[in-house]
């Protein structure tokens, strides 16, 4: 899908964003063959939930909830809208919760997407991320993964760290635990390499689920 095309079928994106989806869409290739295989695991499973006209849920899962399952949850929905899959859910969650980092906020506000928060001192903030000035935004905190919104049965449990995916290794109610691992981009923190690497992250996470809604 090129940028005109999507930006004909997704006119309100903002014009940032869309340029930068684009630019992902681009890198498809460069992903490695294993993953790409997961990740297929993935789109079959959002594609047989909309087969039966059934909402797919996908909640992402890492440790704390404060930094790849957020990207994860962001970028599979905004991915979703691009590609026109109306049903498709996004959640994220941790063994733990905490708050939803604000230096992967920045990076994600870097991407052309609008981020908001209902109170910035709060300890857990709220975060409304906007696609466009007229699209509903995701609401956007930390939580443990079985706390609400988050669903308790028929979803799709991606574990994105190596951490929640060892102790968690029975998510319950998933219809599919599917381990996709990413880098955590912590190790950079307070470190001339810090921006650099959440928006390696973030580029990495956006275009694997691009890749991933387009397979459904």
């Amino acid at each position: 899908m090129t940028l005109k095309q999507l930006a004909t079928s997704n006119s309100s994106f903002y014009p940032q964003l869309l340029r930068y989806l684009n630019d992902r869409i681009k890198e498809f290739e460069a992903i490695p063959s294993d993953r790409r295989t997961d990740l297929a695991k993935v789109a079959s499973y959002v594609r047989e939930r909309l087969a039966k006209s059934e909402p797919a849920k996908l909640t992402f899962i890492c440790t704390h909830n404060s930094r790849r399952s957020h990207l994860s949850q962001i970028w599979a929905q905004v991915a979703a809208q691009c590609y026109g899959l109306v049903g498709v859910e996004t959640f994220s969650g941790g063994t733990e919760a905490t708050a939803f980092n604000p230096r992967a906020v920045a990076a994600m506000q870097r991407c052309g997407l609008r981020i908001v928060a209902d109170d910035p001192t709060a300890p857990n903030p709220h975060y409304k991320v906007y696609t466009s000035d007229s699209a509903s935004p995701q609401i956007c905190f930390s939580k443990a993964y079985g706390a609400p919104p988050n669903p308790r049965e028929g979803f799709c449990a991606v574990m994105t760290c190596s951490q929640a995916d060892d102790a968690c290794p029975v998510v319950m109610g998933c219809d599919l635990r599917m381990p996709i691992r990413y880098e955590d981009p912590k190790v950079a923190d307070d470190t001339e390499f810090e921006t650099q690497r959440y928006d390696e992250r973030s580029a990495q996470i956006c275009g694997e689920m691009l890749y991933m809604m387009s397979l459904v």
